[in-house]
């Protein structure tokens, strides 16, 4: 019989790394450097994303083909009132900001080099609408927005601000 420590059992380990502090709850574990999720290891052999953990914790299994979507933009985020089981379309049409390689700065506004007007085009579902071209960044932003909104169904951020 061996006098060592008793395993701690997988979910009192995970909270036991969670600040719970603010409106996010702060995943205080390893954090991957490559994406920003939090990840944690279940067993020795089993590692799974924090925010799906905490998920299926306090919500329920994620159904086959559905990712958790971070409805705070935060991914070290692991609040279950923050996660939502969403497809992979409603996931990519909450994302939060500008593409990296976005110049603007804005979602779905780009600079026409040949005209110096700002484009608005918007990918939904593989297909690309163009919103028009304006000669203010203001008028771009707003009418990228309004197209967003017509077109998508999970993006929170577009409808905060409507």
């Amino acid at each position: 019989m061996s006098r060592g420590r008793q395993p701690v059992e997988p979910r009192v380990r995970f909270w036991s790394k969670v600040d719970k502090s603010g409106e996010c709850w702060d995943w205080r574990g390893y954090v991957r450097a490559g994406n920003g999720y939090g990840q944690f290891g279940i067993s020795q052999s089993k590692t799974v994303y924090a925010h799906r953990f905490a998920y299926e914790d306090r919500v329920g299994q994620i159904p086959e083909g559905f990712q958790v979507d971070h409805t705070c933009h935060n991914r070290t985020c692991v609040n279950p009132a923050h996660l939502r089981a969403v497809t992979h379309k409603q996931n990519t049409e909450n994302l939060s900001g500008a593409r990296a390689d976005n110049k603007q700065g804005l979602r779905g506004v780009g600079l026409n080099r040949r005209n110096g007007k700002y484009r608005v085009k918007v990918t939904h579902n593989g297909s690309h609408y163009h919103g028009g071209q304006f000669t203010t960044l203001e008028e771009a932003a707003e009418a990228a927005r309004q197209l967003r909104l017509s077109l998508f169904t999970h993006n929170d951020a577009d409808r905060r601000t409507a």
